[in-house]
């Protein structure tokens, strides 16, 4: 089993609310990871969108796709036999920040907050001179590949960011592996 299938992440239900909860050591200081989560030139390789607004508790903000995200999230969308005419990554979504506390907490609602819009949470802790990330994610309507194709999708962004900070480099798409990562997680989801 890869390393990436040993790092999935945990599903619960409580009737029809979904929870996913991820964890990752990173080798970084809190503050670094931080940076990560919140600045845009570190958003741009791997969060799906960008965030346009003030970082503080309380701020609405917008979500735009990251351009070239967009067009790989179409082409897989594509590859996995679902419709896109009718789909528009170019769409800017609403947000609002609902917990902002460096470097220790950041929530964010991703859609429209008086609808069924997703809600992401980060939390920090130091760890042994890095940090422990634990990332929540409470997901509102499911994606076009389902909530195993949204899980998948988180878990990929978790796997690029650890690759950027130790790195410094973007990691592309590998399509093959997120498709093992969505059957990975609709099995833990038929599980819940």
């Amino acid at each position: 089993m890869s390393q990436q299938h040993t790092r999935l992440g945990t599903v619960e239900r409580d009737g029809d609310t979904l929870r996913l909860r991820y964890e990752r050591s990173l080798a970084h200081p809190p503050a670094t990871v931080w940076r990560a989560l919140t600045e845009s030139a570190s958003l741009r390789h791997w969060f799906p969108a960008d965030i346009v607004g003030d970082r503080i508790a309380g701020a609405q903000v917008q979500l735009p796709f990251w351009p070239e995200g967009a067009q790989e999230s179409m082409e897989m969308l594509d590859e996995a036999g679902v419709d896109t005419t009718d789909m528009d990554l170019n769409e800017v979504l609403p947000g609002l920040i609902r917990a902002f506390d460096p470097p220790r907490l950041f929530e964010l609602v991703w859609g429209n907050p008086e609808g069924k819009a997703d809600v992401l949470r980060f939390e920090l802790q130091p760890d042994d001179g890095g940090t422990r990330l634990v990332f929540t994610t409470w997901p509102g309507e499911p994606g076009p590949l389902g909530h195993a194709g949204t899980s998948a999708g988180w878990h990929a962004c978790l796997d690029s960011l650890e690759t950027l900070m130790d790195t410094g480099a973007a990691v592309p798409v590998d399509r093959h592996a997120i498709q093992q990562l969505r059957e990975a997680y609709a099995t833990l989801m038929a599980k819940a």
